[in-house]
């Protein structure tokens, strides 16, 4: 059964971007980090993700003004939340979305075809999906570093019932990713 999952990395502080939405806290760890992600995106059909989630994959991962420009990085259908008109990529399957986050979920999990939908980011969109009940886990993974002002990891209050602790691993020295499920006032 697929599961809707904001899957991320955060500041020990709670942040996942600085305050200028620069990830450079996180880049400086390179390739070490977690050995999980290839058996997460594996399980993932289609994923959701902010407009400033996907401006920076723009300006970051592709690089289009790079003399080799990189293609898209996901296989799956991304359906990105914005406002505002965004410049598409070519050969990806992107969907624009607007309003509430209920219709397009469902599109997602058509499209997902029984595998997992990512909520990639940021912690507004993730806080969303919550909202609507729509959010099953929250996969985060801290970072050993402080911010002290930037993008919160999850904007919204999540008191009673709380948030179910899955599982903790630690990677190296600088990580530890903690699992959570979500659960609904509903599921008492």
């Amino acid at each position: 059964m697929s599961r809707t999952q904001y899957y991320t990395a955060a500041s020990l502080d709670g942040f996942i971007a600085d305050p200028h939405h620069s990830l450079d806290w996180l880049m400086q760890f390179g390739e070490a980090g977690t050995d999980d992600y290839p058996d997460f995106i594996a399980n993932v059909g289609a994923l959701a993700m902010g407009s400033a989630t996907y401006e920076w994959v723009l300006r970051h991962v592709l690089d289009p003004g790079a003399a080799h420009p990189r293609r898209w990085p996901y296989e799956q259908p991304t359906w990105v939340f914005t406002s505002r008109t965004l410049q598409s990529v070519a050969g990806a399957d992107i969907h624009f979305a607007r309003g509430d986050v209920t219709t397009a979920h469902a599109e997602m999990l058509a499209a997902a075809g029984g595998k997992n939908v990512w909520v990639v980011g940021g912690g507004e969109l993730a806080g969303q999906f919550y909202d609507r009940g729509l959010l099953d886990d929250i996969i985060v993974t801290i970072a050993s570093v402080t911010l002290g002002a930037g993008k919160p990891l999850l904007p919204r209050s999540i008191v009673t019932p709380p948030l179910r602790l899955v599982s903790s691993t630690v990677y190296g020295t600088a990580f530890v990713q903690l699992r959570y499920e979500v659960q609904h006032a509903e599921a008492r």
